[in-house]
C-alpha cells in the first residue's frame, strides 16, 4: 500500500467525513478508496464504449408534459434491441418513476439512456453502466430442442 498526500478544501473533508460516517467507513482512507474505485470504475466504462455492458436508467418524469409518455415508448422502439425490462412506479397523480435495464454495446445504450433522460418532463434520471461480456450460445436445456440466447457476465 502506498501513502499519498492530498490537499482538500475544509467543505468537501467534511463532506467526505459525513460519506465515511453515512457508509460505516472506519476513517476517510478508506472513503476516498471506494470513491478513487468508483470514479476509476466509471472511466473504464466512458472508455470502453465500443465493449458490450449492461444498465439501469433511473428516471422520474411527469407524466402530464405533453406526448412524453409516447416519446419515451418511441425511443425504446427505435433501440427495442437494447430494452430487456421496463418498470413503470405512479408516486402521486403527476409523477413516475421508471427503472430500465438495458444491455448492448456501450456507446449504443449510453446514447438511448442520455436520449431518454434528456426528454422534457423527465426531471431526475441516472444512468449506471456496468461493463459485461454478452454472448450469444446455442445448446439444449434438458430434452428441449436446441436454441440460442445470452449470456450475460459482468467483468
Amino acid at each position: 500500500m502506498q501513502r499519498i498526500t492530498i490537499t482538500l478544501d475544509d467543505d468537501l473533508a467534511e463532506e467526505i467525513d459525513r460519506l465515511a460516517q453515512s457508509r460505516g467507513n472506519q476513517n476517510r482512507s478508506e472513503a476516498i478508496r471506494d470513491l478513487v474505485r468508483a470514479g476509476l470504475a466509471h472511466t473504464r466504462t466512458v472508455t470502453a464504449a465500443s465493449s458490450d455492458c449492461v444498465a439501469g436508467v433511473i428516471y422520474v418524469y411527469d407524466q402530464g408534459t405533453r406526448d412524453l409518455p409516447k416519446r419515451l415508448a418511441h425511443a425504446y422502439q427505435d433501440q427495442h434491441d437494447l430494452s430487456v425490462a421496463t418498470m413503470r412506479v405512479a408516486l402521486d397523480h403527476e409523477s413516475c418513476m421508471e427503472v430500465a435495464v438495458l444491455k448492448g454495446l456501450t456507446s449504443e445504450v449510453e446514447t438511448l439512456a442520455e436520449r431518454i433522460v434528456a426528454e422534457r418532463g423527465v426531471r431526475h434520471g441516472r444512468v449506471v453502466i456496468i461493463p459485461a461480456e454478452i454472448e450469444h450460445e446455442r445448446h439444449t436445456h434438458g430434452a428441449r430442442r436446441p436454441h440460442v440466447h445470452q449470456h450475460i457476465k459482468v467483468r
